[in-house]
């Protein structure tokens, strides 16, 4: 049931192999194992962050609980209790009574890619998102030359809407080929959902 009359938090989420928990800042330390790793910050960066980068860019969104009342924000994701990555629903700031739309992302370690935890952590977000928090759109970009997120993209059956090359101080390899922005509106969820016998 989509709960759109009264005020939700964000919840502990889980599937068949995640526990996705709310970011807090005692999950500050175990970041340091995505953004230390430039092939991870690839996409983002092109090299990895420092720790002071780290604390300085995490520290306060781990602490944020401006979206908390709205049930979306970051979760650190956990398998057997070791982390292996997060997953975001960030909507519009001021945060909005209400919001109807918000970016998704995530982010797992190198060691674990390949395994489809991206996806299926992102499945148990979309969801939440969905059915308990009402939004009406969901939205995801990365760089078109990056094939791997595309695919998880693809998977929670996203499509692609625009293309956009943006001008950067510092242009990463490959971002000539533009930022891909994908989009998923919830009656198309719905719809997969009844086409799938879900």
């Amino acid at each position: 049931m989509t709960n759109t009359d009264t005020a939700t938090t964000r919840p502990v989420l889980r599937t068949a192999r995640l526990e996705l928990r709310p970011m807090r800042p005692e999950h500050l330390p175990l970041l340091e194992q995505l953004d230390t790793d430039p092939e991870v910050m690839r996409y983002l960066l092109g090299r990895a962050r420092t720790p002071e980068e780290i604390a300085e860019f995490w520290g306060p969104r781990c602490a944020d609980t401006d979206a908390d009342r709205t049930g979306l924000g970051y979760w650190a994701g956990f398998v057997d209790d070791e982390f292996v990555g997060w997953w975001d629903v960030s909507p519009s700031r001021p945060v909005p009574e209400r919001p109807t739309t918000a970016e998704l992302g995530w982010r797992l370690r190198r060691d674990r890619w390949g395994r489809g935890l991206a996806t299926e952590g992102a499945r148990a977000v979309v969801e939440h998102c969905f059915t308990t928090v009402g939004l009406e759109r969901l939205w995801a970009e990365t760089m078109a030359v990056n094939a791997a997120s595309r695919g998880v993209m693809r998977k929670l059956g996203m499509r692609h809407v625009r293309t956009e090359v943006r001008e950067w101080e510092d242009p990463l390899p490959g971002s000539e080929h533009g930022e891909v922005v994908y989009e998923l509106t919830r009656a198309e969820w719905l719809a997969a959902r009844g086409a799938d016998g879900a």
